[in-house]
């Protein structure tokens, strides 16, 4: 399975601007040799982190993040993984990942359950409240998270648990907390057994640089593919079959103990 991840630079509160430059770099993306299968994007692609700005900018119901997205699939026969728009619900505010089938059909979304204090996002978004996998092809299932959502490993292994085999990390993770990025991702991936595809921005916002270093990583641990901190689309393949291989040879979730680990 071909994935492309669109590790792109996004202006602030500017949405006409970042809807034109992701879908002309999702174009170039199809337009390669090995065609994905699979496109992905950054967190809070259509606005950034204007959160004082962040009511009005807002998608109304997600409405043409799904109608751009959907088309795009649709025309090109891939699967978008959309990282995640603001996204304005009956007035409240979320930050929303929109998945879509080859067809443009949505077949899941998912709003970031962990806001992130530094950014103060719990100051202007709502939390969402559920965890969600969704298909993709030849039965493999994938789990839902974004960024800050990394630091809490239950949410990965409850999407592990669930029959999860690849978890996607859309991103706008900044200077100076690169080691931390990395060293999150590999241990989502080693502890779960599972691919972990993670596509953060690059470039500036106001004070704050984000580094990119999107990355593929597999049930192993080992890196597929890395970006560094030009905006860039980066390419690589998943294995399915290498999430069970690793499985049998290390029998983590057989070997679990559950009703050994409530301290109460």
């Amino acid at each position: 399975m071909n994935i492309a991840l669109i590790q792109a630079y996004i202006e602030l509160g500017d949405t006409e601007a970042n809807y034109d430059h992701i879908l002309e770099m999702m174009t170039r993306a199809v337009m390669a040799e090995a065609k994905p299968d699979v496109i992905v994007l950054p967190e809070m692609w259509n606005t950034g982190y204007a959160l004082d700005r962040i009511k009005e900018l807002a998608d109304p119901g997600g409405r043409a993040t799904r109608e751009v997205l959907g088309a795009f699939a649709k025309k090109h026969g891939v699967f978008v993984v959309g990282g995640s728009v603001a996204e304005n619900i009956g007035g409240e505010i979320y930050n929303t990942m929109h998945i879509f089938n080859r067809e443009g059909e949505q077949i899941a979304k998912y709003s970031k359950m962990h806001l992130f204090r530094l950014m103060d996002e719990e100051k202007f978004l709502e939390a969402g409240n559920q965890a969600v996998t969704f298909p993709l092809e030849g039965g493999l299932i994938a789990g839902a998270s974004i960024c800050y959502d990394i630091r809490f490993p239950e949410l990965s292994r409850t999407l592990a648990l669930a029959g999860a085999k690849v978890l996607f990390v859309p991103a706008e993770w900044p200077h100076p907390r690169l080691h931390h990025w990395k060293t999150l991702l590999t241990a989502r991936a080693i502890e779960n057994q599972m691919y972990v595809v993670a596509c953060n921005r690059t470039g500036t916002s106001g004070d704050t640089s984000f580094f990119g270093h999107s990355m593929i990583i597999d049930p192993w641990g080992e890196t597929v593919a890395s970006g560094g901190e030009e905006e860039a689309i980066i390419t690589g393949v998943l294995d399915p079959s290498l999430t069970d291989a690793v499985r049998g040879r290390i029998p983590v979730f057989e070997d679990r103990r559950p009703r050994m680990y409530d301290i109460g």
